[in-house]
């Protein structure tokens, strides 16, 4: 398919039947595609006038998205949260508009940092992965990879798209939500790459990002995010080197495409203003053109003194604006936000680190901000804009 096929294929789940996944392959490349090339260029449109300073961008939505989200009642509900995050980002900012990418029809699949959780009874299992791969039941048969679920991750994933599509009835392409998830799963993302008139596309998604985890050089993940002509993210964690940087945007986007790659920090508080602005230098000096957006969530997470995944907003609003000063130091537009939000009240981010409460408790994987913490988010960072 045109696909280079590196050795090292990270965080990819224990397939215990590798006759089902053959035919689990085999389906989903025969499957239409899930979105369109004139779609996934309409979302190209949008990013070069980000990379041009004339927009911001938002990218939000779930941690990791069961299944059950994928109706119309639900995605009606998360369009609404990001446009109406959008709305204060463009009122804060006075920028004409804002480009939205939802975490949303299709972000099913999460990487682990361990292999193996612990049920209750004490027994060792594969960990939860997101529906695309097993089950959050704590049962060890539940939690084995299941590659069937990959054809139901196609199937939500087609359902949520069709709800998609109807809020944007009557609006003008640059005021659509669009779709993405981590390209994490390369036999599914592989099964459903197509080839288009303008180039080749991953058509899972509009928009694909690497996560920090999968993003070696010489890695599958990286092979596979170069051979397509969507627009791409990459997550960068504190660990990643001025050199280093410089060889994955050089690899990315070799023809120096505006609105081609994003550049997704995730710092933490504690460290952004330590390594980011040799990150910023060596990508401008580099003449790669980028964009930078700040996910000031995942280098945030820390366990409660009960045991739950928290973040603390004080946090994450001050590595946004840590992030605002140095691409501003660095004369580089900060283009935007990456956040893990959802329309209900949960209780999984908290306020202050003494407020560690968690009664609401809802998300399968990280925790996330409720719609007052995700507008409070956001207008503290158009305020430093």
């Amino acid at each position: 398919m045109g696909v280079t096929r590196s050795t090292l294929a990270e965080q990819q789940p224990q397939w215990p039947d590798p006759h089902a996944l053959a035919k689990v392959k085999e389906e989903l490349g025969n499957l239409p595609e899930l979105v369109t090339e004139e779609e996934i260029e309409a979302l190209s449109v949008n990013l070069r006038a980000v990379a041009r300073g004339e927009s911001l961008l938002l990218h939000g939505g779930d941690c990791m998205e069961p299944f059950t989200d994928s109706g119309l009642d639900r995605v009606t509900l998360k369009v609404g949260q990001l446009s109406d995050l959008s709305t204060l980002m463009r009122a804060g900012s006075g920028m004409p508009r804002v480009t939205v990418i939802g975490r949303i029809a299709g972000q099913h699949a999460k990487p682990r940092s361990q292999e193996y959780d612990w049920s209750p009874d004490g027994t060792r299992m594969p960990v939860y992965r997101g529906d695309a791969v097993n089950r959050p039941t704590p049962d060890r048969r539940l939690r084995e990879a299941d590659a069937g679920r990959m054809l139901e991750s196609y199937r939500h994933s087609a359902l949520a798209l069709s709800a998609l599509r109807q809020s944007w009835s009557g609006k003008p392409k640059h005021d659509r939500v669009f779709a993405s998830h981590e390209l994490l799963l390369l036999p599914y993302e592989r099964a459903l790459f197509r080839k288009g008139e303008r180039g080749s596309y991953a058509t899972s998604a509009h928009f694909g990002w690497v996560g920090e985890r999968t993003r070696s050089l010489d890695g599958s993940h990286m092979d596979f995010s170069a051979s397509v002509h969507n627009p791409i993210g990459v997550k960068l964690g504190y660990g990643v080197t001025p050199a280093e940087l410089v060889s994955l945007v050089e690899k990315l986007n070799p023809e120096r495409l505006e609105g081609r790659l994003t550049l997704i920090s995730r710092m933490g508080v504690r460290n952004i203003e330590l390594v980011l602005p040799d990150l910023v230098r060596a990508v401008r000096e580099s003449g790669v053109p980028v964009i930078w957006i700040c996910d000031p969530m995942h280098g945030n997470t820390y366990r409660s003194t009960s045991g739950e995944k928290t973040r603390s907003v004080p946090d994450i609003q001050e590595e946004a604006d840590s992030f605002v000063r140095v691409l501003r130091a660095g004369g580089v537009q900060p283009a935007g936000l990456s956040l893990e939000v959802t329309p209900d009240q949960v209780t999984e981010c908290v306020w202050s680190s003494g407020q560690e409460r968690f009664p609401r408790y809802q998300s399968a994987c990280d925790p996330r901000l409720d719609p007052q913490q995700a507008a409070a988010v956001v207008e503290a960072f158009t305020e430093n804009l």
